[in-house]
């Protein structure tokens, strides 16, 4: 047994058969496939405290996270361990985000390649003002041209490693050759700062260790031993950072799941894990297959739905936790009684489980939009809920400024939401008062509140602000469109407006706290939020063909593979129960629908989920 400083091996007796060899493994290149709920941090934090107590130092070992609260908790569990082995070093491991690392090998290095040790790091407001700034240079429209939009085009360029000077070449259309234009003279801005943005700090690491050879074997040295987490979702720069990194002594171990990777639209390749292989030879592979968190029922149902993509290995995961409950699948008449039937089942299992708190119950999404008939039924009942990762619907900026349009038509004397169309343009502002004017009373009386909406918005030109092309600018447009779906319930504008006062006026308080002081509501959140949480009881609502897997991944198997793991990613976040629903039919994005069940539930293995439908229904056949 090897001892370091009065230090043994005993921790290694807190962990499974897999989870030892993938910890005993130290030298050379190692993929750790690490299954939802295997206890993948767990080994990462015992591999670190092995890599010490086989006399590495903390100063050659650098662990690789995605996110500062990650890395946090990694550095708390590596100290509280060597601390209870009764090790004590002044310094630990080098354990930080992609971004924090570069930032501070650029803090050192950085001026060899003309960067000032004392740059400031550029915000998304700080990126969109120095956008604007160029277009103005350039005497471009940000009614033509789109400054996020072009952000994200430069982004894109950068996470690629292409510079401001290559990039012309790679560019194709219109909009993509004006972003050529406006990236030379926004990193023109950035140096006359002294600013880095956040992509730059990957990409001018990369750009040092390319050009300074000498520089790149420092830090070689000095890393002598590598962790990556969540190698999934590593984009091309970064993974070509772990590589140089990692290219002389070859001591790299990435930990990943193929089945969980779901943000290809931020530029992560989960073949970066296949790639591995190709780049490092006699890599040793591990797999993590002991699940410590579902029921072996949930963990049946989930891994019948992944096993339907052929892309990418999937893991088979099983546990030695009971088999538990079956998966309950419900089709709800529209989209309220969803939201009911969520509540009657909370209130039954809180019953039947009094140590269970609202906050031990989870409502998973696959778009921000479908929040607001989730959210009303909740404050018309009483039931508390947080937002996690995102803003309550009627305090979203889109609706509030289309709310102020509303108002203003309702009531011209309404101050406050002039001001707020006033700060959206002027062009603007004159174009609403020339539609207003134009408003009969008769008009106003008569009119629906759907229909004034559609003239408001069209008068305005309010929705050419955001880019179908944007991701967020996407959801904004859906929630604007989600409120639609309001209008056509209340027609009546007096009542619209009423309806949405009263909403706003019953938001549940922040400050409602269990006994320990941790926030009791419901989680709302998105499929995408939901990756790295788990609860004892989730809900899976709008499970839908359309919603999803969304309308736009329909026709491309990689984008279909995709929807299928983020499928996948909101099963496995249940410990004990998972509900899966759906609405015969539904008023969203302003339109009654009639939708199918989603191929997600049809791929359910037989007999591993109970059913319960509308209750005026009988069995549909596709069940």
């Amino acid at each position: 047994m090897v001892l370091l400083y009065g230090m043994n091996k005993d921790f290694l007796k807190e962990l499974n058969k897999e989870q030892v060899a993938a910890v005993e493994q130290l030298n050379g290149p190692i993929i750790i496939l690490a299954g939802a709920g295997s206890g993948k941090t767990r080994v990462l934090t015992f591999k670190v405290v092995n890599l010490i107590a086989n006399e590495v130092s903390p100063f050659n070992i650098l662990m690789v996270t995605f996110t500062n609260k990650a890395a946090n908790e990694m550095k708390e569990r590596v100290q509280e361990i060597l601390k209870s082995g009764g090790v004590s070093y002044s310094e630990i491991p080098t354990i930080a985000t992609f971004h924090a690392l570069c930032a501070k090998i650029l803090r050192i290095d950085g001026e060899i390649i003309g960067i000032p040790k004392n740059f400031i790091i550029y915000d998304t407001e700080d990126q969109k003002d120095a956008i604007k700034e160029a277009f103005n240079l350039l005497g471009l429209s940000t009614k033509e041209y789109k400054p996020a939009s072009i952000l994200s085009l430069i982004s894109q360029a950068k996470n690629e490693l292409i510079d401001d000077k290559d990039y012309p070449t790679y560019a194709r259309g219109h909009y993509q050759e004006v972003a050529a234009r406006v990236y030379v003279i926004y990193q023109k801005l950035l140096k006359e700062n002294g600013a880095l943005d956040f992509d730059d700090l990957i990409l001018k690491t990369v750009e040092l260790f390319r050009k300074e050879p000498r520089v790149l074997e420092k830090y070689q040295d000095k890393f002598r031993y590598i962790m990556v987490d969540e190698y999934q979702d590593t984009n091309h720069s970064q993974y070509l950072l772990t590589k140089m990194l990692a290219e002389k002594w070859k001591n790299v171990c990435v930990v990943g799941d193929f089945s969980q990777s779901i943000y290809s639209f931020r530029g992560a390749d989960f073949q970066n894990l296949s790639k591995f292989k190709d780049d490092f030879e006699n890599v040793k592979t591990f797999s993590l297959s002991q699940n410590y968190r579902s029921t072996q029922n949930i963990l049946d149902a989930a891994s019948s739905v992944i096993s339907k993509n052929n892309t990418h290995p999937v893991l088979s995961l099983w546990t030695e936790n009971e088999k538990g409950e079956d998966l309950f699948v419900y089709e709800a008449i529209n989209e309220q009684k969803e939201a009911e039937f969520i509540i009657e089942q909370m209130e039954k299992i809180k019953y039947q489980n009094t140590h269970l708190k609202y906050s031990d119950f989870a409502v998973l999404y696959r778009t921000n939009a479908q929040s607001r008939s989730i959210e009303e039924v909740f404050i018309h009942r009483g039931i508390p809920y947080i937002l996690i990762g995102g803003t309550r619907f009627y305090e979203r900026k889109e609706i509030k400024d289309v709310l102020a349009y509303i108002k203003i038509l309702a009531n011209p004397k309404d101050r406050i939401s002039i001001k707020r169309i006033e700060k959206l343009g002027k062009k603007r502002f004159d174009k609403f008062l020339e539609f207003q004017s134009n408003l009969s009373d008769t008009h106003l009386q008569e009119g629906e509140t759907l229909k004034l909406m559609d003239l408001v918005l069209r008068a305005t030109e309010y929705l050419s602000v955001y880019d179908e092309k944007d991701e967020d600018d996407r959801a904004r447009l859906e929630n604007i469109k989600e409120l639609r779906s309001v209008a056509l319930t209340f027609p009546n504008l007096d009542n619209f407006l009423e309806n949405v006062s009263l909403v706003e006026q019953e938001y549940m308080p922040d400050h409602v706290k269990d006994e320990v002081g941790k926030k009791n509501a419901v989680n709302l959140m998105t499929l995408h939020a939901a990756k790295g949480l788990e609860f004892p009881v989730v809900f899976m609502v709008g499970m839908e063909e359309g919603l999803f897997p969304h309308s736009r991944s329909l026709m491309e198997k990689a984008e279909l593979e995709e929807e299928r793991r983020l499928c996948y990613v909101g099963m496995t976040r249940a410990k004990d129960r998972l509900f899966l629903s759906f609405a015969r039919k539904r008023l969203f994005f302003g339109q009654k629908t009639s939708n199918i069940v989603s191929r997600f539930i049809l791929e359910l293995p037989d007999n591993s989920f109970e059913r319960n439908l509308s209750r005026d229904n009988d069995v549909p056949e596709y069940l």
